[in-house]
């Protein structure tokens, strides 16, 4: 089963917007997944216009709250998740893949016969 993690990595602030201060105009997120050894991930930015409603004071953001507004501002969830899903897919089951061309002979492989030891008779 895929793991998703989403984060917020960064985020852009201006000092001050009408009577607010510090107030996120940027975020940077990540989505990453992983199964087993296989990873993927997805990043991108996200703007935001500024606040005209209800604010939250920076120190009071959490990272599920800033992702809510990348989702409600352009960032598809659904279709990142799917894509990293996709690219942990594509690692375990390659649609794509190197063959040797049919022209160039194989090499034969070399066996190596294991070191036979025998027991000195005379020393035991």
């Amino acid at each position: 089963m895929i793991t998703i993690l989403w984060l917020i990595e960064r985020l852009l602030v201006k000092p001050t917007e009408g009577s607010n201060i510090d107030v996120v105009i940027t975020a940077d997120w990540r989505c990453n997944g992983s199964q087993d050894n296989y990873s993927g991930t997805c990043y991108g930015s996200c703007s935001f216009v500024p606040p005209s409603g209800s604010f939250t004071p920076y120190e009071d953001l959490t990272q599920e709250q800033v992702l809510q507004w990348c989702y409600e501002n352009g960032v598809d969830k659904t279709a990142i998740e799917a894509n990293v899903s996709l690219q942990i897919e594509n690692q375990i089951n390659p649609p794509v893949v190197t063959l040797p061309l049919p022209w160039v002979p194989v090499p034969t492989p070399v066996v190596v016969a294991e070191p036979v030891v025998v027991a000195d008779a005379a020393a035991a």
